[in-house]
């Protein structure tokens, strides 16, 4: 299990869809999230142990007109979609891609406001290209906000979380400069793989 993963994405092109299907998999049932305001998206959160959650991020259909991130709207069954890497401090990993000349786009403040009220603050870098979503986000949480898997619904546990690819060998420098230590394994195409443990003996394997 990478040491740096955040959390992992799953896409549903409806939220309550997703969040039953997770659940019919692992008894256990996604909190609803928020909104993304102007990204037109949703999410419900659970916690996977540790310091990691599953998002399960939709469609908001109260934002009309807002772009389709991740495909969403055209997703025939949930799937992952990306990933979110913790590398500390963000201004001081941008420099360290800056000097590796490797391009990117921020780091970036986000906000999410909870259906508690309470406001949940982050900045995110991404990279300019991240291997069709292979590679992850970067996330900063500001110190003031709790960390999702600290109070989301918990029961489940991440057993598993890995690249799959053709060649590996590209994807594994970039992976290594980036100080991502999650394990790049050989198929027959490139995807995500995730395995989570739910309850009473129920585990679910999720691909990109």
């Amino acid at each position: 299990m990478p040491t740096v993963l955040d959390h992992i994405l799953l896409g549903s092109s409806d939220l309550e869809a997703g969040v039953a299907f997770v659940n019919q998999q692992t008894g256990v049932t996604a909190a609803f999230g928020g909104v993304h305001p102007g990204r037109g998206t949703r999410n419900a959160l659970l916690s996977l142990g540790g310091r990691h959650y599953l998002e399960i991020i939709a469609p908001d259909p109260a934002q009309t007109g807002a772009p389709d991130h991740y495909g969403l709207k055209k997703l025939t069954a949930p799937r992952l979609v990306g990933w979110a890497a913790r590398p500390g401090d963000l201004n001081a990993f941008a420099a360290r891609l800056r000097n590796a000349n490797l391009a990117f786009d921020g780091p970036t403040p986000g906000a999410r406001k909870r259906p508690d009220g309470r406001l949940l603050e982050w900045k995110t870098l991404n990279l300019q290209d991240d291997r069709a979503g292979l590679l992850p986000f970067f996330i900063e949480w500001s110190a003031e906000t709790v960390h999702p898997s600290v109070d989301a619904p918990a029961g489940c546990e991440i057993l598993r979380f890995e690249i799959s690819v053709p060649d590996g060998a590209e994807l594994q420098r970039i992976s290594t400069l980036l100080d991502l230590d999650i394990s790049i394994t050989h198929g027959e195409k490139p995807q995500l793989l995730a395995r989570i443990a739910g309850l009473d003996g129920r585990s679910v394997s999720l691909t990109s």
